[in-house]
């Protein structure tokens, strides 16, 4: 692992594709220089998940401070807005934060800047739920279109949501971003790169520690709350694990959808990565 110089007064971001090794990587800079722990995966603010989303175990948090894991209610409303809101807190406090994690918005949220964008009513966002894909697209103003991944539906709705709500384009709000809370050039910025075929093999046996740990215990705690439309009940393994546990898929079967959308999620993460942080500094892995 080509690591870079890590000047341990200095601030640590850790980006990487899902099962790269990240928290283990994070927890080793802590003990070893100190620091917090501070949490940049869209999943692992849920307090319903932990083993499915592999948040750090309680042994793990008890050896450094970790922050914004498992903090969140499984039906409550989180974004990189609410994200950065609660990071900057923990940036001016007495200890150095090391965020870690693969949500590549938030990094950039943090590290370039975020518009101030009104919450989005509720009245529009349930419009926006009842419309299709290609509505939405078409809904879109060209230049905002030509930003943002027209496959992703929750970013393809967002904009529509924030066109529809304030009368601006997405667009527009992005061009007036004020200043980053935290430039490149005041942290260490690292990205975990890794070979295809040595990230599947970990993703694979990730599925099956994740049962030995207890996934289906969390499955069942949730099992009458379960809402597929919600942000939280969609983290990976969650909507496959759901399957078995309601009989509608067998546990192989479990498996290989959640190991498809697992690599699948890594591959659109590196896309990310490779597009927006080409100044971090590039780690390889095995």
């Amino acid at each position: 692992m080509n690591l870079p110089d890590i000047d341990p007064d200095l601030p640590v971001l850790i980006a990487g594709p899902t099962a790269s090794g990240k928290s283990a990587l994070a927890l080793e800079i802590a003990e070893r220089q100190g620091g917090i722990i501070v949490n940049a995966d869209a999943s692992q603010v849920y307090s319903c998940w932990r083993v499915i989303t592999a948040r750090p175990s309680a042994e793990e948090e008890a050896r450094a401070p970790h922050a914004l894991y498992g903090h969140v209610a499984f039906d409550a409303e989180y974004s990189a807005g609410h994200w950065l809101r609660e990071v900057l807190p923990l940036l001016n406090g007495p200890e150095r934060v090391i965020i870690v994690g693969g949500t590549g918005l938030y990094f950039t949220a943090l590290t370039e800047g975020m518009a101030e964008i009104p919450p989005t009513p509720p009245a529009v966002r349930a419009e926006g739920d009842r419309l299709s894909l290609e509505a939405l697209k078409a809904g879109l103003d060209p230049e905002t279109a030509a930003r943002i991944d027209l496959r992703n539906r929750a970013r393809v709705q967002r904009a529509w949501e924030v066109l529809k709500a304030t009368g601006r384009p997405l667009a527009g709000w992005q061009d007036g971003t004020p200043a980053p809370a935290l430039p490149l050039k005041n942290c260490t910025a690292m990205v975990l790169n890794s070979e295809k075929s040595w990230l599947e093999a970990r993703i694979r046996k990730r599925f099956g520690l994740m049962l030995d740990l207890g996934a289906m215990a969390e499955i069942e705690a949730m099992r009458d709350r379960y809402d597929p439309a919600l942000p939280s009940c969609k983290a990976i393994g969650v909507p496959e694990l759901m399957d078995y546990a309601t009989g509608r898929s067998t546990l192989e079967e479990a498996e290989e959808r959640a190991a498809i959308a697992t690599r699948q999620f890594a591959k659109r993460q590196r896309s990310w990565f490779r597009a927006r942080m080409k100044d971090w500094h590039q780690v390889d892995l095995a």
